[in-house]
């Protein structure tokens, strides 16, 4: 299983096996990982899985489609380089490695 570490705004860093087909966001919400709210469930509806893509992973993810580009228009915390919605970040063998920082509010 690729390895996704997620680290809160406060600097907690937790490394977890997310199974393969699975978004970057339920790896999150199934593992208890503070700061993800995901209101929608995963419909990329309400911005709150928002995560930054670490600067040293910003090539493991395919770029957003253009739902997902509009939808990081609405999030609580500032869009940056890297902002994404943890809903729409698939798991495959090439996100191994992958570091998501999480904002320090989602809504």
């Amino acid at each position: 299983m690729p390895n996704i570490t997620y680290i809160t705004a406060e600097g907690t860093e937790r490394a977890i096996d997310v199974p393969i087909g699975t978004s970057v966001m339920r790896g999150a919400v199934l593992n208890d990982v503070p700061g993800i709210v995901a209101q929608c469930g995963g419909n990329a509806q309400c911005a709150t899985c928002h995560v930054y893509v670490d600067e040293a992973t910003l090539d493991k993810p395919e770029p957003p489609r253009p739902d997902e580009d509009d939808m990081l228009g609405f999030t609580a915390a500032p869009r940056r380089e890297g902002s994404r919605l943890s809903c729409r970040l698939r798991v495959t063998e090439d996100l191994d490695g992958l570091v998501v920082r999480l904002p320090e509010r989602q809504y």
